[in-house]
């Protein structure tokens, strides 16, 4: 009896343990459920930048040619030796402003005085031969007419006289041509600027045409734009163009001053010339040499756009993405004209209301339905210089 009562006891232990496990395990499967559903509904929430998002507006957009080319200074100068000899006090280097006239650099300039020197000798001499041949003139000439010579010495007297004129004249020029030469040895600036090359250095033996300084103007740029044929036929001086300028996210107003009255040989191309304004400053400081893009406006229109990298054709319809009420919609959409506002490039499109929030293109493509949250912009992120926009990426 006594072992009955044993058996039956462990077995409503054993009972007890296995319902408490059972328990146990219920509520921890229940947990992963409700984990595995917040986790879910926590992975489709969309985080975006103010950055992120464009509106649709009515813009202004600059239709025409697009054009490209390097900037280049259009006053520049490249300072060369005009004589032979050691360079001599030459302390600019790159990036140094220099104003006309600006020593630059000097040539020993021993030689050259001993040269001056030398001429301003043999011309003296001359001189004194001029002298003797005009007293030798005079004598002979008031004997001839007291008839004491004949008028062949006469002759001869006055040729001697021509030669000694001569002489002493071939020794000034010689004289002027030293003292020119003199004056090579020192270099200046041509015009105001910047070095931006420096070719040779102090204490070199250098030659006559040996390139020692490079000096650009950038208060003025040029772009030089290559142009079909067919391009060039709409184009003329005074048309405006914006431009983007490599490493700077401003655009720059560019005007066309020239064109080229040739066509290239072989390109068949003609060349445009546009003129920027240069301010110098720290916002956009313009360098000779940056390559530049932009629109050529041949002509304006007022149109209701987006920009062209909102757009997207992974669909048969093109269509952008959209925020209504909160969450990512795809809509369609008829594409326009195109063109450039604020150096992007836009295109005008029909199917969306004015002021409708457009994600960027370079968001990526994100489900439909898909709710999104815009995170607090950081005064930094605020500032003009935060011009990087933000990421998607699943909230915490």
């Amino acid at each position: 009896m006594k072992h009955r009562i044993k058996w039956a006891v462990a077995l409503v232990a054993l009972l007890l343990v296995g319902g408490a496990v059972l328990r146990t395990l219920s509520a921890r499967k229940a947990q992963e459920q409700a984990l595995a559903s917040a986790v879910s509904a926590s992975q489709g929430l969309v985080e975006l930048a103010a950055t992120d998002v464009v509106k649709v507006q009515s813009r202004e957009l600059l239709q025409g040619l697009a054009v490209s080319g390097s900037l280049k200074a259009v006053n520049s100068a490249v300072i060369k030796a005009r004589v032979a000899g050691e360079l001599q006090d030459l302390t600019v280097r790159e990036g140094d402003f220099v104003k006309a006239g600006q020593v630059i650099a000097r040539i020993e300039a021993g030689e050259y005085q001993s040269r001056v020197r030398q001429a301003r000798e043999q011309a003296a001499s001359s001189k004194s031969q001029v002298d003797v041949a005009q007293r030798q003139y005079d004598n002979n000439k008031a004997l001839v007419d007291q008839g004491f010579i004949s008028k062949t010495a006469l002759d001869t007297s006055l040729s001697n006289l021509n030669a000694a004129q001569s002489t002493y004249k071939a020794a000034l020029a010689a004289t002027e041509v030293a003292s020119k030469s003199l004056g090579d040895t020192v270099l200046k600036a041509p015009i105001a600027g910047q070095v931006s090359q420096r070719l040779a250095q102090p204490g070199e033996h250098i030659g006559v045409d040996s390139k020692i300084v490079e000096v650009v103007d950038l208060s003025r740029l040029e772009l030089e734009a290559s142009l079909s044929a067919a391009d060039a036929m709409t184009v003329r001086p005074g048309q405006t163009a914006e431009l983007q300028i490599e490493g700077s996210p401003q655009t720059v107003q560019a005007q066309v001053v020239r064109i080229n009255p040739s066509v290239q040989a072989g390109s068949r191309s003609v060349l445009v010339y546009l003129s920027l304004a240069n301010s110098g400053g720290e916002a956009l400081p313009l360098r000779q040499g940056l390559f530049a893009q932009g629109t050529l406006g041949t002509a304006r229109a007022q149109l209701l756009a987006v920009p062209v990298s909102a757009v997207r054709t992974d669909k048969p319809t093109p269509y952008v993405q959209t925020i209504e009420n909160g969450k990512v919609a795809h809509r369609a959409v008829t594409l326009g004209a195109r063109g450039t506002a604020g150096g992007e490039a836009m295109v005008a499109v029909q199917g969306l209301a004015d002021n409708t929030p457009v994600i960027r293109g370079n968001i990526g493509n994100l489900p439909e339905g898909s709710p999104v949250r815009f995170t607090p912009m950081s005064a930094a992120q605020a500032s003009p210089a935060a011009s990087a926009p933000a990421r998607v990426k699943p909230a915490p």
